[in-house]
């Protein structure tokens, strides 16, 4: 399933002055992929959605890009946690009812829903890590942030799940912080089409360059016709 995108022209015209990016410079732009985790894609599990799934193909074309030019590579993985720091307060997380009870287990390190969609062509160099709040930015461990300073990067590119909240959240604070930010309109997915789209304005007007799967891969010199190698 696709999001039926619809980014007003105006939005796009008035964010340009903010955020506008033509080139990336792949030696200091890392992608980083939100959670494509199977809490969040597989139909059986308590996340399961299907625009997430239909994300896949775009993801890995722009993984196997990124790989291809010589560009970093990261996978988060939401993840949650009984021990502080990493603990989320006690009030956010109502474990008498049992979606919630089921979602806490589901995102438990280890546990099989915990992984990586195993549709993800993650590679050999790239790098997994664990976040433990909604913006990878604001995770205890510090694991995004850190490294991204050991690898020198400017420009995040962004891609995952869901739009309107990690993927937003960490767009938001990455461009607060001093990244150029550009996010991936058609290799992102939220759970509706209007969810989706809300993100996409927010983003684009004041936080963000908003681009499509073809046009990041034509800036890294793959071409619009660019697959990855698993399609």
């Amino acid at each position: 399933m696709k999001h039926r995108i619809d980014l007003p022209d105006w939005a796009v015209a008035r964010g340009k002055a903010l955020n506008l990016f033509d080139k990336i410079d792949p030696c200091r732009t890392a992608l980083v992929v939100i959670d494509m985790q199977r809490v969040f894609i597989s139909p059986e599990e308590v996340f399961g959605n299907p625009y997430a799934l239909g994300i896949i193909p775009q993801v890995n074309r722009l993984a196997a890009a990124m790989q291809g030019a010589g560009g970093l590579v990261i996978w988060t993985r939401q993840t949650v946690s009984a021990v502080r720091p990493r603990a989320m307060p006690p009030w956010q997380y109502d474990m008498s009812d049992p979606r919630v009870a089921r979602a806490v287990k589901a995102m438990a390190p280890g546990s099989h829903a915990h992984e990586l969609h195993p549709g993800m062509a993650v590679g050999p160099d790239d790098i997994v890590i664990d976040k433990y709040r909604y913006s990878a930015f604001l995770c205890p461990d510090g694991a995004l942030e850190q490294t991204l300073r050991a690898h020198d990067i400017e420009m995040l590119l962004i891609a995952g799940t869901l739009t309107n909240v990690c993927c937003e959240s960490t767009a938001r604070d990455g461009n607060m912080i001093g990244h150029k930010v550009m996010l991936i309109a058609d290799a992102t997915a939220a759970v509706s089409d209007a969810e989706h789209n809300a993100a996409l304005l927010n983003l684009r007007l004041t936080f963000a360059d908003v681009r499509s799967t073809d046009e990041v891969c034509a800036m890294l010199g793959a071409g619009e016709g660019f697959a990855s190698a698993d399609q």
